[in-house]
């Protein structure tokens, strides 16, 4: 029974306060919902909107995105009570390690290793794309062999600007996480800016002919494409992950989930209507459908700015994402289940620099030299399962009698937490069984790693020890 030996929630907190490896609390709900949009905005909405029309749903794109807001929307109300009443990092690991024990916390962590390094480095190479996209534009031409993964028959050998970037963002990070939050919120405002000028000169060349047949693809469409475009929604758990360097989690962790995901799903649902009726959804299969739609009207001066907003866009989820993986890693490292160099915290800067530089490394490798094309499947799946595991884990926290009644609470329990985990399972099973087979690959590497480190050197285990030593 070891392997679901539990930590309690009151030695969780107890935690925070050691000195010796201590965050520094800085942010506000304000800085938690740039956090949130900062992560959600980007990829989802310049990039996979087009595919997921074009190839699944059609114009009936609107549905996917309102079932995937759904899935989410119930699940950020658990990740709400969760964050607010264990103010930790570590997110979704750090909940399952409370309720469920040691193994399934672990699982659920290398799931979220999965799902934001790799998806650090899908988004490093979108960055590229968008960033040599707007070079060209000003004659500005890359040596082949630098502009992309290695690829024998284009003659690519390495990907330089994505690996910059990831390098750039980490020492973005290592200047402190409120340093870091300020220049989110400045690119946040500046990428939404660009959607709402894109809808606001969009919606007048609308042609509501181009949404017939709404449901090209039935509605297994639409639930394909719902699970396509849930990789636009990954980033809201990710505000999670900052829970230990907020200041009055209680209040401003639900006030920061919940915000960034209403805002995205708003803007998300206007951009997908208004793209599907400007372009027919047999032409949107492009890697940048919503500049791709305004060069279709002839706004190629409101395309500039859309490509603009696309890198900015891009940026700031690169930033999340990467700050999501240090911070994970320092989570999972304090409990002993990973190397204590990546829970060391620096001193003066109050970050855990060499933490940073070794998640930088790995994403920038990933980025620079790994072709990832089936990623944004493989990075759903990972989060499909965190989410389905922390909505059974509010059923199994409201058990627990010993917590403070104060925060945040999901309403109408168990009811919405059995929605998210149903609406969330349900996604799941519409990725393509290529990519479950890869899970699992990925779940018993991780196993191995578990039996092979974690389990000796938990802080847990030690405790088990010593305590049998004194009996």
């Amino acid at each position: 029974m070891s392997l679901f030996r539990k930590k309690s929630i009151q030695a969780l907190i107890k935690e925070v306060g050691q000195k010796d490896a201590a965050l520094k609390k800085d942010l506000g709900a304000f800085d938690l919902s740039m956090l949130g949009i900062g992560a959600i905005i980007g990829t989802g909405i310049f990039v996979l909107t087009g595919v997921a029309a074009a190839e699944h749903a059609g114009p009936a794109l609107i549905l996917s995105f309102i079932l995937s807001g759904l899935a989410c929307v119930f699940a950020a109300l658990c990740y709400a009570e969760f964050a607010s009443t264990v103010p930790v990092a570590g997110s979704a690991y750090t909940y399952s390690y409370a309720v469920f024990g040691e193994i399934i916390a672990w699982i659920l962590g290398w799931v979220l290793v999965l799902e934001y390094g790799l998806a650090a480095s899908a988004v490093a190479s979108g960055w590229s794309g968008y960033f040599q996209g707007l070079l060209a534009g000003f004659e500005v031409h890359l040596p082949k062999a630098i502009t992309s993964a290695y690829d024998s028959v284009n003659g690519t050998v390495v990907d330089v600007p994505a690996i910059l970037i990831v390098i750039l963002i980490t020492m973005l990070l290592m200047q402190g996480v409120k340093k870091s939050a300020q220049f989110n919120a400045i690119m946040v405002f500046i990428k939404i800016a660009v959607v709402l000028l894109f809808i606001a000169v969009g919606v007048w060349y609308v042609e509501p002919a181009n949404w017939t047949p709404f449901m090209p693809f039935g509605f297994s469409g639409v639930t394909v494409g719902a699970a396509t475009v849930f990789f636009a929604y990954i980033g809201f758990d990710a505000v999670a992950t900052a829970a230990e360097e907020v200041k009055n989690p209680q209040r401003n962790m639900p006030i920061g989930i919940i915000a960034s995901l209403l805002i995205c799903t708003i803007l998300y649902i206007a951009v997908s209507a208004i793209l599907t009726g400007i372009v027919p959804y047999t032409e949107l299969g492009v890697k940048n459908p919503v500049a791709f739609a305004l060069n279709y009207i002839n706004q190629d001066w409101v395309a500039g700015f859309i490509s603009l907003g696309a890198i900015t866009g891009i940026t700031t989820v690169l930033l999340v994402m990467i700050y999501g993986q240090s911070r994970l890693f320092y989570a999972i490292s304090r409990d002993g289940l990973l190397p204590k160099i990546f829970s060391k915290v620096d001193k003066k800067k109050q970050t855990p620099v060499v933490n940073s530089w070794i998640t930088c490394i790995i994403v920038a490798l990933f980025a620079g030299f790994i072709p990832l094309g089936k990623l944004a499947h493989l990075v759903n799946i990972g989060t499909l399962f965190a989410f389905m595991t922390v909505s059974i884990g509010i059923l199994y926290l409201r058990k627990n009698k010993q917590l403070p009644k104060t925060g945040f609470r999901v309403p109408f329990v168990p009811v919405i937490p059995i929605l998210a985990f149903l609406f969330c399972g349900y996604l799941a099973i519409q990725l393509p069984l290529s990519t479950w087979i890869s899970f699992i690959v990925w779940l018993v590497i991780g196993l191995i790693v578990y039996f092979s480190y974690g389990y000796k050197h938990s802080k847990l285990s030690h405790n088990e020890e010593s305590l049998r030593k004194v009996s």
